[in-house]
């Protein structure tokens, strides 16, 4: 077992029901119990949280600094004038005010704690947050030891196209997370070509990374916390996660409705399944629910439970990205679907981490404009569900292993051998 045993976590949430990045951070955080560790964690969740076997500490807010008061004028100028700062405010300082005093309150809240009595201190944001970090990032003798999990590229201008956001206060940004590569000691990706694709713009990178995917769940769950529209005797095929602007789900409907046409019979069993929240796509998907009775929409948010259980119960998951040349993101749901031991169809970049792991002779990679490769495909699967359901399986015992917690104790000590 490894020398290192006492982690300090520094966390926004951890409502696993927040976001999805925050599930990911769960399942970390468990599998370093799992090895051996013994954690801290400070979280900014608003409310009391618990982990089993974790010491969950959370954060209180600062309501008595200049930072405070000017984060809620701001958001009271929003609400009775409809007057928006928050440009003005973020091209200027960087960040918001709300922001500042987060990461006031998140300070006060380490201030409390020694690291001389710790081993790692790790920080885990959820979307473009990175308040941990900035924290961190005020306490020098922190940083020795300081672990910095980075889970998308930032600030959201490097993200690869078709994305072209670009936030206001971007060069404050790309400053600030120069510095957490200069002062971390190791920069935490998910995934190899997102490690890649930041050292490219973050040459202070090299040498001080560390790959860690996202972990496998420990959640429990049964057939009661199926939703009554799933029905686990049929031939699913199930999308579990939020439809973002260029998440394009039409490749895979029209493949499905090409599916029911070439295979008639499948029309009693088949179902598709997109869970989410409404997105940008809810006046196609109401269109092409009148043409497809098998295909469902769910009605808003599906709680995390419910739809893990529904990916466990799933004859196919499916993984959608958005369209580009590259996606160096691990989805947070590759590890349920991985856990579900079904096979999975990724529709995406030929260059991403879903197809790195998968591996280029995996038969259900497809890109997005594939649709009658898809479309039989689906045939494939529903022909070798037909003769026996419970041989329709992945099969994968190395990406089992890869997201597993011996093979994160694994790395922790290869890491502390450095």
């Amino acid at each position: 077992m490894a020398q290192f045993k006492n982690i300090l976590v520094l966390i926004d949430s951890l409502d696993a029901n927040g976001s999805s990045g925050i599930k990911g951070r769960i399942a970390l955080l468990e599998n370093f119990r799992k090895i051996g560790y013994s954690i801290t964690v400070l979280h900014y969740s608003q409310k009391e949280i618990q982990l089993e076997g974790i010491n969950c500490i959370l954060v209180k807010e600062i309501k008595t600094n200049i930072n405070y008061l000017l984060s809620r004028m701001q958001r009271v100028l929003y609400r009775w004038f409809q007057w928006d700062i928050s440009k003005y405010v973020d091209t200027f300082f960087g960040f918001s005010f709300g922001f500042f005093n987060d990461v006031k309150s998140f300070s006060k809240a380490l201030s409390k704690h020694d690291p001389n009595n710790f081993d790692m201190v790790w920080t885990l944001s959820k979307g473009n947050s990175y308040r941990p970090h900035a924290t961190v990032l005020k306490h020098q003798k922190w940083h020795p030891i300081w672990y910095a999990y980075v889970h998308d590229p930032y600030p959201e201008q490097l993200y690869p196209r078709p994305y072209t956001f670009v936030p206001y206060g971007f060069r404050h940004k790309r400053l600030f997370f120069k510095e957490i590569t200069l002062r971390c000691h190791r920069i935490v990706f998910p995934s190899s070509l997102l490690k890649e694709w930041m050292q490219s713009y973050y040459i202070n990178i090299e040498g001080k990374s560390l790959i860690i995917p996202h972990q496998l769940a420990s959640v429990e769950g049964s057939d009661q916390d199926l939703l009554d529209y799933f029905n686990s005797e049929n031939f699913n095929l199930v999308h579990a996660g939020n439809l973002l602007e260029l998440r394009d789900p039409k490749p895979i409907v029209e493949a499905f409705q090409q599916f029911l046409l070439n295979c008639p019979e499948a029309k009693k069993h088949a179902r598709l399944f997109f869970l989410g929240k409404k997105s940008i796509f809810q006046k196609y998907f109401d269109e092409k629910q009148n043409e497809i009775s098998q295909l469902y929409i769910s009605d808003g948010y599906v709680d995390f439970k419910n739809a893990y259980v529904m990916q466990q119960r799933a004859s196919v998951n499916i993984i959608l990205e958005a369209k580009s040349e590259i996606s160096p993101f691990l989805p947070g749901k590759f590890p349920h679907c991985v856990a579900a031991n079904k096979p999975i169809m990724y529709i995406g970049p030929y260059y991403s981490e879903c197809r790195r792991l998968l591996g280029k002779d995996y038969p259900y990679n497809f890109d997005f404009d594939e649709v009658q490769s898809i479309a039989l495909a689906f045939t494939t699967l529903y022909e070798q569900w037909k003769i026996n359901p419970d041989k329709l399986l992945l099969n994968r015992t190395d990406l089992i292993q890869y997201l597993s917690s011996p093979h994160l104790a694994k790395t922790l000590e290869n890491d502390i051998k450095c």
